[in-house]
């Protein structure tokens, strides 16, 4: 995966594994409802579950800090 960059994503969610779960939880509810939080034209990419890292890139989700 080429964009967005792991070490990019890193500054905003703490590490890789929470990481991987806020963009997995994302990409199914993607799928469920259609709902993105872009226009579809400004994702780079075409799977879900690289539309949920851009999202997270973009600030569009936060991360819960517990």
């Amino acid at each position: 995966m080429i964009y967005p960059s792991i070490d990019k994503l890193l500054t905003i969610v703490d590490s890789k594994y929470a990481l991987v779960y806020i963009a997995a939880g994302r990409s199914k509810q993607m799928i469920k409802t259609d709902f993105y939080q872009m226009p579809i034209k400004n994702y780079k990419s075409v799977k879900t579950i690289g539309r949920a890292l851009e999202e997270v890139d973009a600030n569009l989700i936060h991360p819960d800090k517990r």
